[in-house]
């Protein structure tokens, strides 16, 4: 039988007979069961260790599922998982079929809202809070978001409609100095102010208790009115950005004090219009590799618990993302006018070589897509050549920017779009299969997608020489080991390679499915059906002249892309052969028009048919289907000729 505290927990209603000590060695227990199991499955460590005091605080203080806990982001709800009754499911973490690696309303009643994404939390928490008012109901609404993701705009938008409703809410700025990479703006400049300076504590309480009585001061300010007051409260009292706003402001509070974080709830709970709290935390706090290095322990894969070190060998090719980072550094190494941008994700992006090589060109905007983008734009006016990197997954945020301020401007902006296609264990709200659809539809864009390393390096090179917006999506993980060009070459768009030439089968693929297609390939030759296999490259301008060849010369053209089967890649194809007055028997494998799970690489593919098995199994099933159709007319043609 187990002695820890931790077993005892199956819901929230658990922690609260817990006095001091006992929440101490919890606090532990808790930190414990995230290193073994993290260390396993890989997933977000940095930010669950610090916000397992934090985490308690506020179970402690709510009557959840009741009151309403909304994770802005959602990668620190692990502690939340573990004490919401999922704790004996916990070792299943971002595995197929187990627990989601973000809040899941289908996962637990304790889950209000699927997230993934930053600095919706206080929108999404000001609208439930709206709602309650209308039906008539007190249950509290509590949004925890983090520093990092009040950089974006979105956050701001909904402090300030909140400040005008005065709507009865809370907000928990857990403040640990991170996003993934370190924060960056004058708002996380304020903050650092607020939370170093200690005489920010004394003097909030001195000051706003006391500051008509200052001798000389005091009676000349409220003689002056109100405004006067306000004035001299800004210069020495933390949180008046916020209360400018119209929030309440307390903190800062150390949010690793399980008390004081349930005080300050407590006291917002009975405060009247929304509160926001200011915690401070340490990302990382109670594993030494994750205090020293943050942001490498923010999203890890499974590694070795005593000594910190990822599993698993170093070798092989590079990554396409460690590629990107060095191509764009020796692009700007010959054109001064190159520079990067990225929405808080300098090594994510493998833009941070670039970073220390030409800091003047380099911009972390934050997590902030939308101005990313509109930034980027204001350079290419000025005269430079901007490199937007962002995960495709959240250039969705900023589609607007993309077509009003790059494209219908015809500005030569290049989007590097890391993480294009299915992602793996994040899940849904981070795979990259809308990109090819969304963009394919702005005119002025050129969009394409390598095969390997060496393409990308190419297409990075014909982007930054192109008069108008250009953006490349490549995949997430290692190449596939191919030689880099030592002199990149400009590449002619809309121009695909045939690298397989066969009889029966057209495969027309795109990006990391060319691998796909070329061992699917392989396999039908074995079951004696010839293929062609043809690196498209392109999705926009698509290759009408391969398309037509395709058509022309086999007896089923097949598309294979790693997006959503609906606007992407293959419509185009049949957009193409529409134009064209072709009508080839056509097949087309994409990702179903669902939200695909979390789960290993391996075993998304195989559940989306995106494998060389499930290709050819797809070609061949097709074939059949065909061939017996073909039949079943001969034999009608036959009978109704017996029949004259």
């Amino acid at each position: 039988m187990s002695d820890r505290i931790l077993d005892t927990i199956s819901t929230p209603e658990d922690l609260k007979p817990l006095d001091g000590a006992q929440l101490r060695v919890l606090a532990k227990e808790i930190r414990d069961q995230l290193i073994d199991t993290v260390s396993q499955t890989g997933g977000h460590l940095a930010p669950n260790l610090g916000v397992v005091e934090l985490t308690l605080g506020i179970l402690r203080a709510l009557d959840t599922p009741r009151d309403r806990v909304i994770w802005d982001v959602g990668h620190q709800g692990y502690v939340f998982k573990l004490l919401t009754g999922r704790r004996d499911r916990f070792s299943t973490l971002r595995q197929y079929g187990g627990l989601c690696g973000f809040p899941k309303r289908s996962e637990s009643r304790y889950d209000v809202f699927d997230t993934g994404h930053a600095s919706n939390s206080i929108s999404v928490a000001l609208g439930l809070a709206q709602a309650r008012d209308a039906r008539g109901t007190d249950e509290q609404i509590v949004a925890v978001i983090g520093d990092g993701s009040l950089t974006g705009g979105m956050a701001f938008e909904a402090l300030n409609h909140a400040g005008h409703l005065g709507t009865k809410m809370i907000v928990v700025l857990n403040d640990n100095e991170m996003s993934i990479s370190e924060n960056v703006g004058a708002l996380a400049s304020y903050l650092a102010r607020v939370r170093l300076d200690k005489r920010y504590i004394q003097l909030r309480e001195a000051v706003e208790g006391s500051i008509a009585k200052v001798p000389g001061i005091g009676a000349g300010l409220v003689a002056a009115g109100e405004a006067a007051k306000e004035s001299f409260k800004q210069l020495v009292v933390p949180g008046m950005v916020f209360e400018e706003l119209g929030w309440k402001y307390v903190g800062p509070i150390n949010g690793h004090d399980v008390q004081k974080v349930q005080d300050a709830i407590t006291w917002a709970r009975n405060a009247e219009g929304p509160v926001i709290i200011h915690m401070v935390t340490h990302k990382g706090q109670g594993y030494a590799p994750a205090e020293v290095s943050p942001d490498e322990f923010h999203g890890i894969a499974p590694f070795e618990v005593s000594t910190g070190k990822v599993n698993g060998a170093k070798g092989g090719p590079p990554s396409f993302t460690e590629v990107f980072g060095e191509a764009i550094v020796a692009e700007a190494a010959l054109d001064e006018r190159i520079c990067a941008i990225t929405a808080a994700m300098p090594s994510g992006t493998g833009l941070g070589r670039f970073r220390d090589a030409y800091p003047d060109r380099f911009f972390d905007v934050g997590i902030a897509e939308q101005h990313a983008v509109g930034f980027a734009a204001g350079l290419a006016v000025g005269g430079r050549r901007p490199v937007v990197a962002i995960y495709s997954t959240f250039i969705q945020r900023a589609y607007d920017q993309i077509i009003m301020d790059v494209c219908l401007q015809n500005l030569p902006v290049v989007f590097a779009l890391d993480r294009a296609g299915l992602v793996g264990e994040d899940g849904p709200t981070h795979h990259g299969v809308f990109d090819m659809s969304f963009l394919r539809a702005v005119p002025n864009l050129t969009l394409c997608t390598p095969a390997d390393e060496a393409e990308l390096v190419d297409m990075l090179h014909t982007g930054l020489q192109t008069d108008g917006p250009f953006a490349i999506r490549y995949p997430r993980g290692k190449g596939v080991g191919v030689a880099l060009p030592r002199e990149p070459s400009v590449l002619e768009a809309g121009r695909a390679q045939v690298r397989r030439t066969g009889t029966d089968v057209a495969l027309l693929a795109w990006g990391r499915m060319v691998g796909v297609a070329e061992r699917a390939a392989a396999s039908l030759m074995e079951a004696g059906v010839s293929a062609s296999v043809v690196n498209m490259r392109w999705v926009k301008p698509v290759d009408m002249e391969t398309v037509a060849w395709a058509a022309q010369r086999h007896d089923l053209v097949v598309t294979i892309e790693e997006n959503t089967s609906i606007g992407g890649a293959g419509s185009a194809v049949l957009e193409a052969l529409a134009d064209m007055g072709l009508t080839p028997d056509v097949m087309h494998l994409g990702v179903p028009d669902c939200f695909v799970t979390h789960g290993a690489m391996n075993r998304l593919l195989e559940e989306v048919r995106l494998t060389p098995s499930g290709v050819s199994e797809a070609v061949l099933g097709r074939l059949q289907r065909v061939s017996e159709s073909e039949g079943e007319r001969h034999g009608q043609t036959q009978s109704r000729r017996r029949a004259r």
